[in-house]
């Protein structure tokens, strides 16, 4: 290894350090931080040639800024020299690769799923040799790889594969936040600066070496590149002042300067090859192993050579850029005219290469071009099929500038905003469709539907969005659009299908359906994609309203359009606005449609997936929505994921998934905050409030309660004053507090009756029900029974029926009747899959039963029900079923049961917490975050049927002396 590490001046402590990284006996990853041209490059090869002698395979791979909007071209890199391994790997695995790198259609898997397949790639390769997967100019990789790369690298230890990735200080990278321990490189010392540059340059005036080692602050390459400028310049003492004495100007730039002194020496014909290769992100350093035929390759550059602006690859004899910030000088020098004839050049070199072709296409082009705008298009298509929204949303903005009519221009940017808004990017898509308005217009329809998404999302503004949608639809209606959509009724989406175009995962159109369009007037899917659109946004608008006479307009608005309602527009406008009265009709659909979602574009994923949860057969969803969550927030379409988190979320709870439940809302949260959609923000605290009151957390319900209603009342969101009066409901009833329970009730519904297009009206029966029985207003609970029953409710969907048998079995006239309506309540086929309320049933009719027939027959009933709640972690009502069992004569099993249920970690912080330890000391014994505890503590209280720490010795000591 000598050889190695004698090359390299004052990088001892570094190369101590990757020595020690090489040879570590399990895999891990590493991040070298610093500056341009501090020499990370330079320990990146030190790194690499101590693996390769001490016998392990080395791949290199480099972000290129030419390449950073095309996803997976870095990942690509890594993957490529494996390849001979894939065909080894299982059918599932195999399918992950295929679908991002093989050009097969299939769905774009998320960053955990690719980052496994990739994991098992190198680790399928590393079986015999330890791997060294060596990264340079990080901070240039696509996002999508880099996400890959810090999933990966977060879970290599223990491995026999090690990542080690440099990044620029003044780029910012996805690698600032993947959690990878880091390696800071900085500038030389003062004396190791001297060493170096008397190494190099011996002869330099005192006048000079002083001025460049002043000027060059420890940076290597300015050490060794400003001399080399001076040599033999005519002054050149003068000549150093110039031009290093530019105080302010960053280092990096002074030294791209001094190399387009060198670049504008060259011929022309050199300076345009060096052109192509900058632009195609050819001449990659460090030895990348590229895919052949990927990138340009720079050709009769021996004069760039000379002057040290070129090196000479040692495998492959390809000219290669000595530094990128040659490339970036070489970009820079070029003129406008110049740069398009290179990217032109380039275009038809990568001809068969899709995703290239349209880049340079989109760079060589100044004039309105439909074939270029049509390949821009394709190549949306195929980046959103992989994963990449964010860069479809480029790709067709840029298709519409070069679209040759209004029409289609118009049709372009409408699909950039769509894509855009489901991406969560309102703004960009508002502006894009402003864009799109002819001069002296107002508005269009895609312009409606863009500013729609934007108040109601980010700003929760339902009663002016509305109305302005609601005019759009009526202009369009009235205008001609009847006529369109009569023309293409034979080709629109059935129940069945999409409501929206479905050529791609952004609704753009494949290449083939792009040329099909040219034989048919233009733009003439663009009324009717429109329209659906805004339907749909009204439904929407509709849905967080909870208003009757709006729902009542938009019912009289469809009403009006005849055939160009799609059958799937009007199942969401049945199950979205009042199931009591709509919903039962569509429950077979909604349940059959659960077969295709795998088809769907994921809007319409989730827009099936709230009728769904308002039919309660949302867990038919669920494992599609769990695996394609994490794609839709890594890969752009971050809004559509927000509403999936919501709908998991939902589930959880339902299915008393009560601790997944938390860590989803709050994700949800999270997400809906740093995007600015103060609409899902809201939307996340409301169900996080619902979750508080089941857990008996009577002051975080309250206090989110009270947030998300001072929000949301004032401008008429009743979707969630709804979610907020129910929370509130079902807090008071937790803790006893019946009267404020009833009121909250009646707040959502009165008595009886159940109030039009108020969602939680039915789901709340159980809690008006109870709420009645217990401050004495019996005729009223019975009345509401009888209601639940008459309207129809357990046709509606399982949980309707489920607690319509169980009010009738609380409020029955007679034992007999009681008895018979709780066998049907809980032989229900779907009990099992709502705990929560089946146990709610079983204790009140454990409590009757006690009062009318004694303590022995009511144990079978308060039993489960005790155990259920205290499973489920619902602190107030496993108190109450623990006092009834008492009263049975019967003691509670809970302590010990709920013991079991921690896990290790969970028991190691009660026990510690217990003891009297701060949140922080636990963390510094755990190592662990304060947070981190904090969020095991959160979990464990209702795990042990407590709502407070001071409780939480009491509680593990009683389970000791039971056990």
């Amino acid at each position: 290894m000598e050889s190695v590490t004698t090359t390299m001046v004052g990088r001892g402590d570094e190369q101590a350090e990757l020595a020690a990284f090489v040879e570590s006996a399990t895999g891990q990853a590493l991040v070298l931080r610093g500056e341009a041209g501090v020499g990370k490059s330079s320990l990146l090869r030190h790194a690499a040639a101590l693996a390769e002698q001490e016998g392990h395979v080395v791949i290199r791979a480099a972000g290129v800024e030419a390449e950073s909007a095309l996803p997976y071209a870095g990942l690509h890199q890594f993957v490529h020299p494996l390849l001979g391994d894939v065909a080894r790997l299982d059918d599932g695995t195999r399918a992950v690769f295929d679908a991002v790198f093989g050009g097969v259609r299939g769905e774009p898997p998320s960053v955990m799923t690719l980052g496994i397949a990739v994991l098992g790639l190198l680790t399928r390769s590393a079986a015999q040799r330890s791997l060294l997967l060596v990264l340079d100019d990080g901070q240039w990789l696509d996002d999508s790889s880099a996400d890959v790369c810090g999933f990966v690298g977060r879970r290599l230890a223990g491995g026999p594969v090690r990542l080690l990735v440099s990044v620029r200080t003044d780029v910012a990278s996805r690698f600032d936040t993947a959690a990878l321990p880091e390696l800071p490189v900085a500038a030389l010392a003062d004396e190791d600066a001297a060493r170096l540059l008397d190494r190099q340059y011996p002869d330099l005036s005192r006048q000079v070496r002083r001025l460049v080692l002043e000027q060059a602050r420890g940076n290597p390459l300015a050490l060794l590149e400003l001399p080399a400028h001076l040599a033999g310049r005519p002054g050149g003492d003068l000549a150093a002042e110039e031009l290093v004495g530019q105080h302010g100007v960053p280092l990096p730039r002074r030294l791209q300067r001094l190399f387009g002194a060198r670049i504008a020496a060259l011929d022309e014909r050199v300076r345009a090859e060096l052109l192509k290769g900058a632009l195609d992100g050819a001449g990659t350093p460090s030895g990348t192993d590229t895919v052949p035929g990927t990138r340009y390759a720079m050709r009769d550059a021996d004069a760039a050579v000379a002057v040290g602006l070129l090196d000479l690859a040692v495998t492959t004899g390809e000219f290669v850029f000595r530094h990128p910030l040659v490339r970036s000088a070489v970009v820079q020098m070029a003129t406008p005219n110049q740069r398009r004839a290179a990217h032109l050049a380039l275009a038809r070199v990568h001809r068969e290469k899709l995703e290239r072709r349209a880049t340079h296409l989109a760079a060589a082009t100044l004039d309105p071009d439909e074939e270029v705008a049509d390949v821009l298009e394709a190549a949306a298509e195929s980046a959103t099929r992989r994963g990449g929204a964010l860069a479809a949303v480029s790709w067709l903005t840029r298709a519409a500038e070069l679209s040759e009519n209004p029409a289609g221009r118009s049709r372009r940017l409408a699909d950039a905003a769509f894509v855009a808004s489901h991406a969560a990017r309102l703004g960009q898509a508002h502006r894009l469709v402003r864009a799109e308005l002819a001069p002296g217009s107002t508005e269009s329809p895609a312009s409606v539907l863009a500013a729609a998404y934007q108040a109601l999302y980010q700003d929760g503004e339902v009663r002016s969005t509305h109305r302005r949608v609601s005019a759009a639809i009526e202009k369009l209606r009235d205008g001609g659009a009847a006529a369109v959509a009569t023309a293409d009724r034979a080709a629109a989406p059935t129940a069945g299908e999409s409501a929206a175009p479905t050529s791609g995962k952004a609704t753009v159109p494949t290449a083939g359906s792009t040329a099909g369009r040219a034989g048919t007037p233009a733009g003439s899917a663009e009324p009717e994609e429109v329209l659906t659109r805004l339907v749909i946004v009204l439904l929407a608008v509709s849905q967080y309203s909870g208003d009757r006479a709006t729902w009542e307009s938009t019912h009289r608005l469809l009403a009006s359009m005849g055939g160009l309602v799609t059958e799937r527009s009007r199942l969401y406008g049945a199950t979205w606005s009042d199931v009591t009265r709509h919903g039962a009709d569509w429950a077979g659909p909604v349940r059959e449609a659960a077969a295709d979602l795998p088809d769907l574009e994921p809007w319409d994923v989730t827009r099936l997936g709230a009728a769904a949860y308002h039919l309660d057969v949302l867990s038919r969803y669920r494992p599609h929505l769990q695996r394609v969550v994490d794609r839709e927030l890594e890969t752009g379409a971050v809004a559509t994921g927000m509403v999936m988190l919501h709908q998991i979320m939902l589930d959880q709870l339902a299915v008393g998934e009560w601790a997944e439940a938390e860590e989803t809302g709050q994700r949800g949260l999270n997400l809906a905050t740093e995007h600015g959609h103060h609409l899902f923000a809201a939307q996340s605290r409301a169900y996080l409030a619902q979750l508080a009151a089941l857990r008996g957390q009577t002051g975080r319900a309250r206090d989110l309660q009270a947030e998300v209603d001072a929000w949301a009342r004032p401008r008429g969101v009743g979707f969630l004053t709804q979610i907020a009066d129910s929370a509130g409901a079902t807090a008071a009833l937790g803790s006893g507090d019946y009267e404020a329970a009833y009121l909250y009730a009646i707040g959502i519904t009165q008595p009886g009756t159940f109030r039009p297009y108020a969602y939680q009206a039915s789901r709340t029966l159980l809690d008006l029900v109870e709420a009645a029985r217990h401050t004495g207003r019996v005729e009223q609970a019975r009345a509401h029974a009888l209601a639940a029953r008459d309207a129809g409710l357990p046709e509606v969907s399982p949980r309707l029926g489920l607690i319509t048998y169980g009010a009738l079995a609380m409020t029955a006239e007679s034992e007999r009747e009681a008895a018979e309506m709780f066998a049907r309540a809980e032989s229900h086929p779907d009990a099992g899959r709502f705990p929560f309320e089946l146990a709610r049933i079983r204790l009140a009719h454990g409590i009757r039963v006690r009062h009318v027939q004694g303590p022995a027959t009511a144990r079978p009933y308060l039993v489960p029900a005790a155990e259920a709640f205290e499973r489920l972690g619902a602190a107030g009502w496993s108190e109450r079923a623990r006092a009834e069992l008492r009263a049975t004569g019967t003691p509670p099993r809970a302590s010990t049961l709920n013991l079991d249920s921690l896990t290790w970690q969970e028991r190691r912080v009660a026990d510690l917490a217990a003891g009297g330890l701060t949140n922080k000391e636990i963390a510094q014994r755990m190592h662990l975050s304060p947070r981190t505890v904090s969020s095991h503590l959160y979990r464990v209280f209702p795990k042990l049927g407590i709502t407070t720490r001071a409780a939480l010795r009491d509680a593990l000591s009683r389970t000791e002396e039971q056990v």
